[in-house]
């Protein structure tokens, strides 16, 4: 089963192709790496005061398997703990392959950034979920999260990166 999706070319001065010349297909999507350790079970289920705190990293990274497709991988990892005290780590990595054709550069990688993971983002939540749940903890469930707008702040991010390294030079030119 293949999903062809449309997408719209804002801010696409110069597309070599009109929107109707873009297709982008899901062609599988699958899990590539799954981690779940709970290495002070079943200490911490006897602590009244064991209350951790959870955090979430986000990775996701692209590669082309040949012409117009692309393999997409998105990394989460979630560790509970307390201090030293580890209550569960999960580490899942959620892959997809993806038929892109008709993008020019700048929306392809907008593709890779944000749509693929969007779409990849549910699969890994759910296994997270069923993963914290059968070690015993309470049920994890992971708000979505917003691709579009990481995306944004990391080209701000590389804009303003871009432009200290400019003033820089500049400053270094005018000594």
């Amino acid at each position: 089963m293949t999903d062809q999706v449309d997408i719209k070319s804002e801010g696409t001065e110069g597309a070599a192709q009109t929107p109707e010349g873009i297709q982008v297909a899901i062609q599988r999507i699958y899990t590539k790496d799954i981690s779940f350790e709970a290495p002070n079970v079943p200490e911490i289920f006897q602590d009244p005061d064991f209350k951790p705190e959870v955090k979430m990293e986000l990775n996701s990274r692209s590669r082309k398997l040949s012409d117009d497709v692309f393999e997409v991988v998105l990394s989460v990892t979630m560790t509970a703990a307390q201090g030293e005290k580890t209550g569960f780590l999960v580490e899942v990595q959620q892959a997809g392959i993806f038929g892109l054709k008709g993008l020019n550069d700048a929306q392809l990688h907008r593709i890779l950034s944000t749509y693929c993971p969007e779409t990849l983002f549910p699969y890994s939540r759910e296994t997270i979920s069923n993963l914290v749940t059968k070690g015993g903890f309470p049920p994890m469930y992971l708000t979505p999260v917003n691709f579009d707008l990481l995306y944004q702040q990391q080209l701000e991010q590389a804009q303003q990166q871009a432009q200290q390294q400019a003033g820089g030079a500049e400053n270094a030119a005018a000594e």
